[in-house]
């Protein structure tokens, strides 16, 4: 799979995953399509608030200077302390031109590096503790010190965020779905970045997974290094059903972590969190989530 989105199949491997991907996503979802009991969503609402708690207790901290290896480990220190028995993927942090993935070649360039933060460069925290089995995925645009892009960028996607659960409760497919939010972020004037992330996700599927203490083992390279190895697992189970990606055709209702990322010159945006898809309604599984209080108050 190619680092990035093209509307036409780069070559005959590219088109064949595409082939497969549409296949597959309308054929399979392994139960992930469920609808969620009330003690599920009371669990997941529990992990994506400590994942939030997380970005914003770190997001305090940042200061010029900082790496992003130094925030992505203050990230996964405060969430071990506090209950997470581990991680869907590892947490990431991106600074300035990090945030958009400016000069990445592959997968394996997203890992949190020595980039130092600077005054008024946009940072992104990501993460995803898993408590007492739930998946919490968040992520967290910031700067330290004013930066006007990134203002701009915030009020677009709390925009975005709204218009979105009208689009699952809608007849159209994930596909058509990605495509629409593509079109509404490239006619704003910003990079759709999530199409460089792998399978060019705009979400995935979330779930339980099984309780267990202690540390996950990884497999260390490129995009599955992003991952524990029982969450590698438990994606390739669910196949491409799991991804909010271009060419999922497949159902809709489940749980969600929804991520756009856009971009502009020398900065990157994004907001993640978990969308409830049931057969009658649509919604975000929390309102009191940080970019809605801060676009709701002003604050930076």
């Amino acid at each position: 799979m190619p680092l990035g989105y093209t509307p036409e199949p780069t070559g005959p491997l590219d088109r064949l995953y595409r082939s497969i991907s549409r296949y597959a996503s309308h054929r399979m979802a392994g139960g992930a399509d469920r609808q969620a009991t009330a003690e599920a969503l009371q669990g997941f609402r529990r992990a994506q608030r400590l994942a939030y708690d997380a970005v914003e207790h770190v997001a305090a901290q940042l200061l010029p200077g900082m790496t992003e290896r130094e925030a992505a480990s203050l990230l996964a220190d405060y969430l071990r302390e506090r209950g997470t028995e581990r991680f869907l993927h590892r947490p990431f942090a991106w600074f300035g031109d990090h945030s958009r993935f400016d000069g990445y070649s592959g997968y394996g360039d997203y890992h949190p590096s020595d980039r130092p933060l600077e005054q008024g460069a946009a940072a992104i925290l990501d993460v995803s503790p898993i408590l007492d089995g739930y998946i919490g995925d968040v992520g967290y645009a910031v700067s330290v010190g004013p930066n006007s892009e990134l203002e701009k960028a915030r009020e677009f996607m709390l925009v975005l965020r709204s218009e979105i659960p009208a689009m699952f409760a809608s007849a159209m497919t994930p596909a058509e779905i990605w495509h629409a939010v593509n079109r509404r972020i490239t006619g704003a004037g910003y990079d759709t970045v999530h199409a460089k992330y792998p399978h060019c996700v705009l979400g995935h599927r979330v779930f339980r997974m099984k309780v267990r203490k202690g540390s996950s083992a990884r497999v260390g390279f490129r995009a599955f290094g992003w991952f524990s190895l029982d969450t590698n697992l438990a994606f390739l189970r669910l196949g491409p059903s799991a991804a909010l990606s271009p060419e999922h055709i497949g159902r809709k209702l489940g749980l969600w972590a929804i991520e756009p990322h856009i971009g502009w010159p020398g900065g990157g945006c994004k907001f993640e969190e978990i969308l409830v898809v049931e057969e009658k309604r649509c919604y975000w599984l929390d309102d009191d989530v940080p970019h809605v209080r801060n676009g709701k108050r002003g604050a930076p």
